[in-house]
């Protein structure tokens, strides 16, 4: 990893440095991990009071937590932002393939491949599929017939792309993803179900990431769609025909049920599920373990999930649960009394 100093942190980030201009940075830590040669940053005040006790040589902070640093530090609107900024610049995570094709990847004559591109051992990419330039296509990755994967666009190892899947530029696919699989579609017809072949796509814009074994259906007749600049983060299921607008970010563990439509820079947490044919407008909140029954039309934020308590106290709750239409009819009934 080549070493920074304070100068070249605080322009490259556009900021204020107050200390030692020449300081040389090795590594980002946390305030209360880091060590001499280190750089942190405190983005949650409540971390504040660890300003007096870290070993920091520098620490990146907001101007309203400046006065409570006295040592080397450079000042930020948002450290958060900055820390990440500044992780993009001293990493070191390798590239997914090496440069060129590698010999033991089985490539169809027909498909376009940027001489800028590289694949990785047993990868297999098909007919008619274009990849970009600048693109790593991961070890034992497959790439369908007819995909087309953007500039800049990188794919981990074992990821899988169906047929006819466009993916836009710079776009990151973590290990074992799943792009393009069959959407849930069955007919029942006396108690024998018969498929439902799912003739759409699944579309992604630019900028997109997708976690790790998170799997993306294709469309039924329309395709799934998901926009730019959109995360989605492990063990996800995004079922068929789904729309995820451009700024949303989906958390761990989340279902999206088919022919769902998510607006603009929302927010779900871990392990929610949202039922099929149900939209959620632009600049909504949905906090971890939260079931979406109903659309959703105001901004804002939801919750459905219990909270954890004591198991004593749950199973009171439950009891209570489990009597409420009979507490209810009894409620009536005192009223009427009280009202005759």
């Amino acid at each position: 990893m080549q070493n920074y100093t304070l100068s070249q942190i605080a322009k490259l980030l556009s900021a204020e440095l107050q200390g030692d201009g020449a300081l040389e940075i090795k590594k980002i830590a946390t305030l209360a991990n880091a060590r001499t040669g280190h750089i942190a940053f405190l983005a949650n005040s409540k971390y504040r009071p660890q300003l007096q006790t870290t070993q920091a040589s520098a620490v990146i902070v907001s101007e309203a937590d400046a006065p409570y640093f006295n040592g080397n530090k450079i000042i930020v609107a948002n450290p958060y932002v900055s820390y990440a900024k500044l992780a993009q610049l001293i990493d070191t995570t390798p590239r997914s393939a090496s440069t060129g094709i590698h010999v033991s990847a089985v490539i169809h004559p027909t498909a376009v491949i940027s001489p800028s591109a590289a694949i990785g051992a047993n990868a297999v990419v098909e007919a008619g599929a274009v990849i970009g330039d600048n693109a790593q296509i991961g070890p034992n990755s497959f790439i369908g017939e007819r995909v087309k994967i953007g500039s800049g666009t990188k794919l981990w190892p074992s990821v899988t792309i169906y047929h006819d899947v466009e993916i836009g530029s710079d776009c990151l696919f973590q290990a074992n993803s799943v792009v393009g699989s069959d959407g849930f579609g069955y007919a029942n017809e006396r108690g024998q179900w018969i498929k439902i072949p799912q003739l759409g796509s699944v579309i992604i814009g630019n900028k997109v990431e997708v976690g790790a074994s998170t799997t993306i259906d294709r469309g039924a007749l329309d395709d799934t769609i998901i926009h730019s600049n959109v995360i989605i983060d492990n063990q996800c299921q995004i079922a068929h025909n789904v729309e995820v607008n451009s700024g949303t970010a989906i958390a761990g563990c989340t279902v999206l049920a088919g022919s769902v439509t998510i607006g603009k820079n929302c927010q779900i947490g871990g392990m929610v599920a949202i039922n099929g044919h149900m939209s959620v407008c632009d600049g909504v909140i949905i906090t971890g373990m939260s079931m979406v029954t109903k659309s959703i039309t105001e901004p804002g934020i939801y919750s459905s999930g219990m909270p954890h308590t004591t198991n004593k106290e749950w199973r009171k709750s439950i009891a209570h649960l489990r009597n409420l239409s009979d507490m209810k009819s009894r409620l009536k009934a005192l009223e009427a009394l009280t009202k005759s």
